[in-house]
């Protein structure tokens, strides 16, 4: 790929840590394809170089009128202009958008253990700021911190990497007493729930907690790490960054008392296990008009696209069956080309939420009992230009 030079990211070297910072801050930092053709062939580069021993990712704050910032990391992939070219009949665009920023994501999932991803997670994270992140080694969550994967929302499909790492995800069962998956995956990927730094903390999402006040000494502390040892041997010089981010973590933290922690049981018992999206609906419902997670959670389930809540239900069941990454990554690449094509509610999820901003989608089919087995597997099908990898296909669980 040839290198993009934007504004919108600025890469730099300190010492031995390479820094990815993402500008882009009216919109949240959202990710452009400019900014993927500049990131890809930087982190390329920098791991090709010999000298840089770990990455840091950042966001830049977003200054209002009134001078106050708004802390971001990333808001999500630039979906209104893959819109605005569908809109147009010009399927290019969005091809190249979804196949190098998943290109972007393997990258990422398959750096070696010698150059791990730090991602500082201050502010809104979403799609594709998960897929930039969430595949690194260490996530930093702040207070400030807002995750989700939203995509069900407008018409598509919590995609760059998700049907790999989502059912995948473990948490401790203290009545099993042991990791399991349970119906925590299930339960973000349909229901786009904005997380908190406790519940990232308590899922396992993110690695560590600290304070927003803190990040600047962390910064400082992440690139003194990384000048420790000057051994042109990075594959022998382990993890510089671990015991800093040890040291910043904030113990006082309560994971305990996250919304996931406290409605554990209800998730489970609506999320886990099942074989369709109906049998999701029924369970919500059989919890009763008085239980506020049951009647909160079926009413945000009503408002998503039904081709997309189906679509990531059957994807998360074969992302379960990937090998690898890259495996997962080629699925969603058919499911989301799929969802390009002309009437989809892509293009009504979009126009509802970023467009006109009404709110007020009209699904079609509008209703799940009318999204039949054919029009799902249909997501599936193989592509006359699929996607594909060259080098290291595989990523750690």
């Amino acid at each position: 790929m040839a290198q993009t030079f934007t504004t919108q990211l600025l890469p730099s070297l300190s010492s031995r840590l390479g820094i990815l910072q993402l500008n882009n801050p009216k919109s949240l930092n959202a990710l452009t394809l400019e900014m993927i053709r500049s990131m890809t062939p930087t982190l390329d580069a920098w791991q090709a170089s010999g000298i840089v021993r770990a990455t840091l990712m950042v966001g830049t704050p977003y200054e209002k009128k009134d001078g106050n910032t708004t802390p971001a990391f990333c808001s999500g992939g630039d979906v209104k202009s893959v819109y605005l070219a569908g809109m147009s009949n010009d399927l290019v665009l969005p091809a190249e958008f979804f196949r190098e920023e998943y290109r972007l994501n393997h990258t990422i999932a398959t750096q070696p253990p010698h150059l791990p991803q730090v991602s500082i997670w201050d502010g809104v994270v979403m799609g594709g700021g998960v897929g930039l992140s969430v595949h690194g080694k260490y996530r930093i969550a702040t207070e400030n911190t807002i995750f989700a994967m939203p995509e069900c929302k407008i018409g598509l499909y919590p995609d760059v990497g998700g049907s790999w790492w989502i059912p995948r995800l473990k948490l401790y069962s203290q009545w099993q007493n042991k990791l399991v998956v349970g119906g925590v995956g299930n339960y973000l990927a349909l229901t786009g729930a904005r997380l908190k730094a406790e519940d990232l903390i308590y899922a396992g999402i993110a690695t560590h907690y600290v304070k927003s006040n803190r990040l600047e000494e962390l910064k400082r502390c992440l690139v003194d790490a990384s000048d420790d040892d000057n051994s042109s041997k990075l594959e022998g010089l382990g993890d510089c960054v671990e015991s800093v981010l040890i040291s910043f973590h904030d113990n006082g933290i309560d994971s305990n008392a996250s919304f996931l922690s406290q409605n554990r049981l209800d998730i489970d018992f609506a999320f886990d296990g099942k074989d369709s999206v109906e049998e999701i609906f029924d369970s919500l419902e059989s919890m009763g008009p008085y239980s506020q997670f049951g009647t909160s959670t079926l009413s945000i389930l009503k408002t998503m696209s039904p081709t997309s809540l189906k679509v990531t239900l059957e994807g998360l069941k074969r992302g379960a069956k990937a090998q690898t990454i890259a495996e997962a990554l080629q699925m969603e690449y058919r499911i989301v080309m799929h969802m390009m094509k002309e009437g989809s509610d892509f293009y009504e999820g979009v126009r509802a939420a970023l467009v006109d901003k009404d709110g007020n989608p009209k699904w079609s089919p509008a209703n799940l009992i009318d999204v039949t087995e054919e029009m799902v597997n249909r997501h599936f099908e193989e592509l006359e230009d699929e996607l594909s990898f060259t080098g290291n296909e595989n990523a750690k669980l």
